[in-house]
Formats: structure tokens, C-alpha cells, sequence
């Protein structure tokens, strides 16, 4: 009875698959693993397909994780992005997750924690805009449910010189969230000065309320206003003490071992304030115990960290065998954490 249940959300997962299959983007991902492997495309189109059912491996993170090139034992390792949903479907108590969904419950939620001041644009009058732009330099405004950097604008107050147009026009495009553009690290910005650099640090918290990390990831722009993946940034992981040891990826298979505007050597790159991470992180992951699998994201601040938000539905991130030589995923980490 345990395994038909255990099977149940991969069925769920095969037939959502299913209906968002898109035979462009098969083919598209294909050809450009095909071009750099030497594959033939129809070959590498047939694995990935068979990849989707046997690994839950969606057609992006094959491309990322170099799945053309490892074997069955190795494939077997890697933590994927459906497989981090069922863990967030069970983990996550269904009623919480608004808090998490919507970035300004998260802010009301996680206030002492973040850092920096906001405002509701539905709610506040033009003297209280004008007072909040006049005590920042820049602002963000946000779109509260918008995922993977989409709906997020930066603004220089100095460039505003109608509030009342400016609160309109933000309340059209469905940007009810203001926030201070939070200044980073003179180390952090040095890696990329147009975007705050930030971490996504993946935490379980266990029965007996202990917070276990299981990815440490650091986000770096590249020379857009946010260093989302999927918005042209690019990721590597940290070791325990924070420190990079690999080159960094984008999404279109770019690998960066030193940052392409600035030239500062990613490889090597010291996280600063470190300890205040793990302080932070330890503390937040506790704050809605019954949210236990997140993945949080972190800005490094000179008097410290703040966190930005919380997806408790977070991606998967790991190595690149092709630009690190590493050919072994997370999902052993995870199992041994978890216990799944």
C-alpha cells in the first residue's frame, strides 16, 4: 500500500508533463546538446523523453546538469525539480504557503528579518510615497506573487517627479509591493554592482526543530537589475564556509570562472559576513514550523544579512559535471537528511 502511494505523485508529475509537453523546446534543448556532444539530435530528443519518465528529469535540467553524459548509476543521484515539488507538497502545510506565495504577507511575516522598509502601494496615500522616496536613493516595486525575478522594476527616486502618475502606472503593471533597494556588501558588489547578489540557502527543519542545509547557493547577476537564473544570472555553490569552489553557469550553458563584466574571479569568492548567514537562516527556518522545506533567499548587507524571501516550492541547484568534473547530484544529501 505504501509504494501505490509512493507512486502517486509521479503519476501526478507524468501526467502534468504530459499536458505542458512542448516539442519546440524538446527540440530546441536537443539541437544545442546535440551541437556541443556530438550526438545526434533524434538520439538525445529520445533520451530526454525517457529521462522526463524514469528519472522525473525535466528537459531544462538535463540540459543543466549534463545528463547526456552520465551514466544510469549516476543519473540516479541527482535531486530534480519534480522531485523537490513532491518533497514541498508534503513538507509544506497548505494553508501556510500563502505567506511564502505572496511577498507581502512574507514581509509582514518576516519583518525583523529583512532588512529593509516597504510599502503597500493599494494602500498608502501620495505624502506617504513621497516621504518613503525621499528617504531612499532607489526603490524596488514588485508584482507580490511573481516568481523567478518577472514583475520586479528598479527605480531612482531622483527620476520620480510625478508620485501620483508613478502609483498608477505601478498599480497597472500589478506592482503593489515598494521596497528600499537594499544596498549590498562593497564585497558582494564587486562581483556585480547592477543587481543585489544574493544566496539561495535550501533548509529542512526536522521533527525536533533542527535546521538542516541542504544547498548553498550563490547568485550572481549579469548586468541586469536582478540575478535570477531564468533573468540572465548565473549560480555556483558554496562549501560550508562559504567560499566557492567551482565555476559559475548560466542558463544558456556558459560557464564563468571570472564574472564577464567586472572580471572579478568567481572561483575563490569569499562570501562575507558568513557567520550572520547561518545565524539568519537558523532563525528563519524556524519562524513557521510548519513550512519545513524552503529555500530562502539572502542578501549580504555591510551590517550583516537579510532575507529577500522564501520559496517554499524552491528549484533544485547543483553542479555541472561538464565545468566542474562532478558527477554525483544532492538526492543522497536529501534522502539521508529527509528520509524518503
Amino acid at each position: 500500500m505504501g509504494r501505490l502511494r509512493g507512486w502517486g505523485p509521479r503519476l501526478r508529475y507524468l501526467v502534468g508533463r504530459a499536458r505542458a509537453y512542448d516539442s519546440a523546446n524538446l527540440r530546441r534543448i536537443a539541437l544545442r546538446i546535440a551541437e556541443s556532444s556530438g550526438k545526434p539530435r533524434r538520439l538525445v530528443e529520445l533520451d530526454m523523453l525517457w529521462s522526463s519518465i524514469r528519472y522525473e528529469v525535466a528537459f531544462q535540467d538535463f540540459a543543466e546538469w549534463d545528463f547526456h553524459m552520465l551514466t544510469p548509476h549516476e543519473r540516479r543521484t541527482y535531486m530534480t525539480s519534480a522531485k523537490s515539488n513532491h518533497l514541498a507538497q508534503r513538507l509544506n502545510a497548505v494553508e501556510q504557503r500563502p505567506i511564502f506565495a505572496n511577498k507581502l504577507l512574507f514581509n509582514g511575516q518576516f519583518a525583523p528579518y529583512i532588512g529593509r522598509e516597504y510599502l503597500d502601494l493599494r494602500t498608502c496615500g501620495v505624502n506617504e510615497l513621497g516621504s518613503f522616496t525621499s528617504r531612499h536613493a532607489r526603490v524596488v516595486a514588485k508584482v507580490a506573487d511573481g516568481l523567478g525575478g518577472q514583475g520586479i522594476d528598479v527605480f531612482s527616486t531622483s527620476d520620480l517627479t510625478d508620485l501620483e502618475a508613478f502609483k498608477i502606472e505601478r498599480l497597472a503593471q500589478r506592482q503593489v509591493l515598494l521596497e528600499q533597494f537594499l544596498i549590498q556588501h562593497s564585497t558582494m558588489m564587486r562581483l556585480n554592482p547592477t543587481s543585489v547578489n544574493t544566496l539561495r540557502i535550501v533548509t529542512y527543519l526536522d521533527k525536533a526543530h533542527v535546521v538542516h542545509t541542504l544547498a548553498r547557493v550563490l547568485k550572481i547577476g549579469n548586468g541586469g537589475d536582478v540575478d535570477n537564473f531564468k533573468a540572465g544570472g548565473m549560480y555556483t555553490l558554496l562549501d560550508e564556509q562559504g567560499v566557492v569552489q567551482f565555476p559559475a553557469i548560466d542558463g544558456g550553458d556558459r560557464v564563468f570562472e571570472v564574472h564577464p563584466v567586472t572580471g572579478t574571479p568567481i572561483v575563490g569568492f569569499e562570501v562575507p559576513n558568513w557567520l550572520a548567514v547561518l545565524n539568519l537562516v537558523d532563525t528563519i527556518a524556524q519562524e513557521v514550523p510548519r513550512i519545513r522545506y524552503v529555500g530562502w533567499d539572502i542578501a549580504i548587507t555591510p551590517e550583516g544579512a537579510a532575507v529577500i524571501e522564501g520559496n517554499y516550492n524552491t528549484g533544485v541547484f547543483q553542479l555541472k559535471p561538464s565545468a566542474t568534473g562532478v558527477r554525483r547530484g544532492s538526492l543522497p544529501l536529501y534522502r539521508s537528511v529527509i528520509g524518503f
